[in-house]
């Protein structure tokens, strides 16, 4: 890919798109921003406007006359009708991540999924930075992986969590271990089917080579049956699994099952994984578990706020999806106050069903999904419908008995209400902390 003098354009200008233009401006190309909002909604690109280091349009009016390659962010379709026009007139369509691995020094080891990717790619960091292994963490969490280009080098590890969106412009990245945790219905409202969501997340083994690892989930049937050129690893299978004697690597002990912090058997999963991972990066037996025992698990995700008068509080605003919500309800015991709404995907709800008919007292409901969840569980949990966030936390404490968990995993997106999931789960700390 050639950048001096080349002229770009940058559609979504959220973080990632940001770092798109510094690294873009760095190698000497020609760059024109584009976003749907308005400029003065966007101080650094104003900025950069101002100094006249790139020019800026709105979506609406961008003209791809002259453009040599177009970069989408992640939160960009490829629906979306600049992009379209793009591919029509044979400009190459890019994403950060594909734009990024041009200029990252040292291996990668990549990790998707539809649950656990976070956990698991924060777990791998904190292993090898515990077994004196040299890595930095970015991707979809933390760091863009374009702001980890400078601080990259040949004997470091980026360890890089990558969404379906980040995965659907593939086109050279090579990662030498790569992971596809699992693959559950999810943003079908993007990808239109679970075949084609499957063949996204799929794109991470697209260029492996022999040498390479992919590490695959035996317990998951979409997982479990991609074909890479790659050496395959299988946790939940003959890589990692969970024995009478504890959980195991490689074929020998690595740690007892009582040993893991995390709460949930889907955690369990996302030790295996990390293990897997992390072994095949250069950490230890001992190494892995010793940092496994300190991990403290990530924000949002099962995060245990505070209890209050007997009454537990959890956020799993990280829970966007309905099998990520299923998760939280098999980690947790009852009785539970369930906190669900937000943006609709476009999956089923009812799979939700029989754990909130075991465990559930009330499925507090807000956002604009609020009325298709209630048509679909409202003959197998009462309903509330609450509408905000802070009216579900009311209602809930109001309710609640000593013994009993105020649960928000929403199973919807956060983009009805919220900036983003990290908005909706900070916001509900803040009301949790003001009881």
């Amino acid at each position: 890919m050639h950048f001096n003098g080349q002229h770009f354009m940058v559609l979504g200008l959220a973080k990632s798109g940001v770092g798109a233009i510094q690294l873009l401006r760095s190698k000497g190309a020609k760059v024109t921003g584009v976003d749907s909002r308005n400029i003065s909604d966007l101080p650094i690109v104003q900025n950069l406007v101002d100094n006249s280091e790139i020019l800026f349009s709105r979506d609406r009016e961008a003209d791809l006359k002259g453009v040599d390659t177009l970069v989408i962010s992640p939160g960009v379709p490829l629906s979306h009708s600049l992009t379209q026009a793009a591919m029509r007139r044979g400009i190459p369509v890019v994403g950060e991540i594909e734009l990024a691995s041009e200029f990252l020094t040292g291996p990668i080891l990549a990790i998707t999924g539809s649950n656990g990717k976070t956990t698991t790619t924060s777990l791998v960091g904190h292993i090898l930075k515990s077994a004196g292994v040299p890595s930095q963490v970015g991707g979809n969490i933390g760091f863009a992986a374009t702001d980890m280009i400078a601080t990259s080098n040949f004997l470091q590890w980026n360890v890089l969590e990558l969404s379906s969106f980040q995965l659907e412009t593939i086109h050279r990245f090579h990662p030498q271990i790569a992971a596809v945790l699992n693959v559950t219905p999810n943003h079908l409202d993007r990808h239109g089917s679970i075949e084609e969501y499957a063949k996204a997340k799929g794109n991470i083994f697209r260029n492996q080579r022999s040498g390479d690892w992919a590490v695959l989930n035996a317990s998951n049937a979409i997982s479990n049956g991609y074909t890479t050129n790659a050496q395959i690893a299988r946790f939940c299978g003959e890589s990692a699994q969970v024995s009478a004697n504890g959980i195991e690597l490689f074929g020998k002990p690595l740690m007892p099952v009582s040993e893991v912090p995390l709460p949930g058997g889907h955690n369990l999963e996302n030790v295996m994984a990390a293990a897997t991972l992390a072994s095949l990066a250069g950490a230890s037996h001992e190494s892995i578990a010793a940092a496994v025992t300190t991990f403290k698990g990530v924000k949002h995700r099962l995060e245990f706020i505070r209890e209050v008068r007997g009454i537990k509080f959890y956020n799993d605003s990280k829970a966007t999806s309905v099998d990520a919500t299923l998760k939280a309800l098999e980690a947790l015991p009852g009785p539970l106050w369930v906190i669900l709404g937000g943006l609709d995907k476009g999956g089923s709800y009812l799979p939700l069903a029989p754990q909130l008919k075991q465990k559930a007292k009330a499925a507090l409901l807000i956002g604009s999904a609020a009325s298709i969840i209630e048509k679909e569980l409202k003959d197998h949990t009462h309903i509330d419908i609450c509408g905000t966030l802070e009216t579900a936390i009311h209602s809930a404490v109001n309710q609640a008995q000593p013994g009993d968990t105020v649960l928000l995993a929403p199973a919807c997106a956060s983009y009805d209400q919220f900036k983003s999931y990290e908005h909706r789960g900070d916001v509900f700390r803040q009301l949790v902390e003001a009881i």
